[in-house]
């Protein structure tokens, strides 16, 4: 799977940890949307995707913008990241 990476994405917000595969090739916005949607519908928990979410890399602090592509940026597998609310 050369075009994706495995990462583990903590939301302190709704107390979840999942594992889970993302392009390389997409913006971070929109990693951020497909995410959003995959929580909701596995926890059948409506989140706003209205709301301004950050991407921050659990290890070194690094917040990422939204118009940054995955590939990148120095998210690759095994990466911590934590998807907190603005």
């Amino acid at each position: 799977m050369k075009n994706k990476v495995l990462i583990s994405l903590e939301m302190p917000e709704i107390d979840v940890k999942f594992d889970m595969f993302i392009p390389v090739n997409e913006v971070v916005w929109k990693i951020k949307e497909l995410i959003l949607k995959g929580i909701s519908d596995v926890l059948n928990f409506e989140l706003d995707l209205n709301d301004e979410f950050i991407l921050i890399n659990k290890k070194n602090s690094t917040i990422y913008s939204n118009n940054d592509i995955i590939i990148n940026t120095d998210i690759r597998n095994y990466t911590e990241l934590i998807l907190i609310s603005n």
